[in-house]
């Protein structure tokens, strides 16, 4: 979808790429062909791991200290995030650059180039294919309003505008968080860690010497740097569906994402289950919490001995799963 726009947009001479300089494409997803761009001059610019190990494998730069003269940013679906991804990338331009605006419709594309109006930006003529949008608008000294603030929240917590739940705990976070046993084993992980809700709570319980917050949004891992000021924790980014712990954890916790578009992907929740029984020791136990829609226990009893609710919502289950079942 973003190669057919782009494509389109540097045929009609609506995007075009300076005679010099770095080309910054900004949070691509794993699967965007960047090919229409001059390879040797594109760095890509992400703080998801998954996606930042995907396009460092295809061999493009990830890092860059000069001003770009081009910058493409792929929009993400929630609003303050893109808004401050904007200014980012604004700040980051060479005098003269521009910033090639890319979303789908369904992400709240139009209404990020309305707001980029009036903000007094300029803002060309709209491209639509494949069921989003691309514009060139060029940047002033008034994107600098959005720029990303740290958020503070419920519990003395600090987020950022790019991390999942910024306004403060989820409500199947704070489920598993009260459900949690008073004591856990010394060696824990949280897996998808998020800015430290959960790990906080581990903490507080008695008995945990280790706590891997295992992350791959780089916002959301400094974030839990702040919020974890404690000895005891370890801070991984890294995709907690392939993270490999260098001892086996006696407990994990998780609230898995069950999203990787709009629609539900509860493959994605079953990686952070086998992830977990990878790193389990033969004793070991999950905490996990899930939307009750979610099919997640037929998979759960073919990977742990036991697997029972042990709290939740109408909404929401909070799941024990002990004894991982080793492949033989």
């Amino acid at each position: 979808m973003r190669l057919a726009r782009l494509e389109m947009a540097l045929e009609n001479g609506a995007v075009v790429v300076p005679p010099a300089g770095d080309i910054v494409v900004w949070r691509p997803r794993t699967g965007d062909d960047l090919s229409v761009l001059p390879r040797e001059r594109v760095v890509v610019r992400t703080g998801f791991k998954p996606d930042y190990d995907y396009f460092k494998a295809q061999g493009y730069r990830m890092e860059s200290d000069a001003k770009a003269g081009l910058a493409v940013v792929c929009l993400p679906r929630a609003k303050r995030e893109a808004r401050a991804l904007l200014a980012q990338a604004a700040a980051g331009l060479a005098d003269g650059g521009l910033i090639v605006v890319d979303g789908q419709k369904t992400d709240g594309v139009d209404t990020i180039l309305k707001d980029c109006r009036a903000l007094g930006l300029h803002v060309g003529e709209a491209l639509a294919k494949a069921h989003g949008r691309l514009a060139v608008v060029t940047p002033g000294p008034a994107l600098a309003e959005w720029a990303a603030q740290p958020l503070q929240v419920e519990g003395g917590f600090q987020t950022l505008p790019s991390v999942f739940s910024a306004d403060g705990p989820d409500r199947g976070s704070m489920l598993l968080a009260a459900a949690l046993p008073e004591k856990l084993p010394a060696r824990v992980a949280d897996l998808g860690a998020g800015w430290g809700y959960l790990s906080r709570a581990i903490l507080a319980r008695n008995g945990v010497k280790e706590l891997d917050l295992v992350e791959a949004e780089a916002d959301a891992l400094d974030c839990a740097r702040v919020n974890i000021p404690d000895p005891r924790a370890r801070f991984h980014w890294a995709d907690a569906t392939t993270f490999k712990p260098a001892r086996f954890w006696e407990a994990v916790v998780m609230n898995p994402p069950f999203h990787t578009t709009r629609d539900a992907d509860p493959a994605l929740g079953l990686a952070f289950f086998k992830a977990a029984q990878r790193g389990l020791a033969p004793n070991g136990i999950l905490y996990l919490v899930a939307n009750r829609h979610l099919p997640y226990e037929k998979t759960l009893v073919t990977l742990f001995k036991d697997v029972g609710e042990i709290g939740g919502d109408s909404g929401f289950r909070v799941i024990r799963a002990a004894y991982p079942i080793r492949a033989r």
